[in-house]
């Protein structure tokens, strides 16, 4: 399939096309889709906000007194209730797995918000601020940490190499791979014989052989070193290419199997980034600094999602959004494991 023409190139989003998906949601950072059209979106209220496919949206708050308050580092800027769930994934049973953000825990809730705690410690050390959970063909649960600094936020201006890949299967918890540069969302290939891994911090991509026993070895960057921007959430499509949300930057961009850069869409604030990025280089980079950044499409731009009955329609999860911001792809997505048992 890379070696065929790549559907993207020569395409961009075209604005106008762009339609509006829920309302009222509050930081939908990550966006699970099922192939009858349900949405799931992570919600800053503690739990995920359910949309219907004819747009019905049920808020699902995390119910369970065993759930820890946030950790004292945690910002009001990020934590607006006692969990704050950010990376989303299914298991087997079609419960939600969450890399709760303000919990520092990876949890499991029922569709009908039932919640427990599954890891909050590895090594008999805390687990560090988790960011974001992936599931396997095998019902392995990936997650990835982004520190263990506290606060954690000095790992944005230190560019910290502390965050790290862990997996949960039937011999428990464990860590796979670490030193990584703000460890942010992770992919399988089609094969699953490569693991991908966003460092947002480094402003890169990373690759790693998948192992039987999910051992993970060979690392290399994928693609360029420097992506040009902050890479948070990504997806591949089924042609190969690797589409990437870059945060603050506020562009979707798709990386293709030969490694060049196409930018897919641009909401950027050029003034605004590079009052940042100035500051990044510096490490004096500030909140208020990030969220001057933000574009007006996605706020924040964080994740993307295919889904459709085809996976050719695509949604963009944010950090700083009301709504999902929607429109329809000359390719599909690759199918994640949950679609696939589906």
């Amino acid at each position: 399939m890379p070696n065929s023409v790549n559907p993207l190139r020569g395409w961009q989003v075209d604005r106008r096309e762009i339609s509006r998906v829920g309302h009222d949601l509050m930081r939908p950072e990550c966006i699970l889709a099922e192939p009858d059209g349900t949405l799931w979106t992570a919600d800053a209220r503690g739990g995920v906000m359910r949309i219907a496919p004819d747009g019905v949206q049920t808020l699902i708050a995390q119910q369970d007194g065993s759930l820890r308050a946030p950790s004292s580092d945690d910002t009001a800027q990020l934590v607006l209730g006692k969990t704050l769930p950010n990376g989303l994934a299914f298991d087997r049973e079609g419960n939600i797995v969450i890399a709760n953000f303000g919990t520092d825990a990876i949890e499991l809730m029922t569709r009908d918000g039932h919640s427990r705690t599954l890891y909050e410690s590895i090594d008999a050390a805390p687990l560090g601020k988790t960011n974001f959970v992936l599931t396997d063909s095998k019902g392995r649960i990936w997650f990835t940490v982004t520190t263990r600094q506290v606060p954690w936020t000095k790992s944005i201006n230190e560019k910290t190499a502390d965050g790290y890949v862990g997996l949960i299967d039937e011999r428990g918890i464990r860590i796979v791979a670490d030193g990584f540069v703000g460890t942010n969302e992770i992919r399988l290939d089609a094969g699953e014989e490569w693991l991908y891994v966003v460092e947002t911090n480094a402003r890169r991509i990373s690759r790693l052989r998948v192992g039987d026993d999910g051992s993970l070895t060979e690392r290399e960057i994928y693609g360029p070193a420097d992506l040009g921007g902050f890479p948070d959430g990504f997806a591949f499509d089924a042609h190969g290419n690797l589409w990437i949300t870059l945060i603050l930057t506020e562009k979707l961009i798709a990386l293709t199997p030969e490694g060049e850069i196409l930018t897919l869409l641009d909401d950027g604030n050029p003034e605004a980034l590079a009052r940042y990025e100035e500051h990044y280089r510096q490490g004096t980079t500030t909140p208020e600094l990030m969220g001057a950044c933000r574009g007006t499409l996605a706020p924040m731009m964080a994740s993307i999602t295919f889904g459709g009955p085809d996976l050719r329609t695509v949604y963009l999860g944010s950090l700083g959004g009301t709504t999902l911001a929607s429109f329809r792809s000359p390719v599909a997505g690759l199918p994640l494991a949950h679609w696939r048992r589906s």
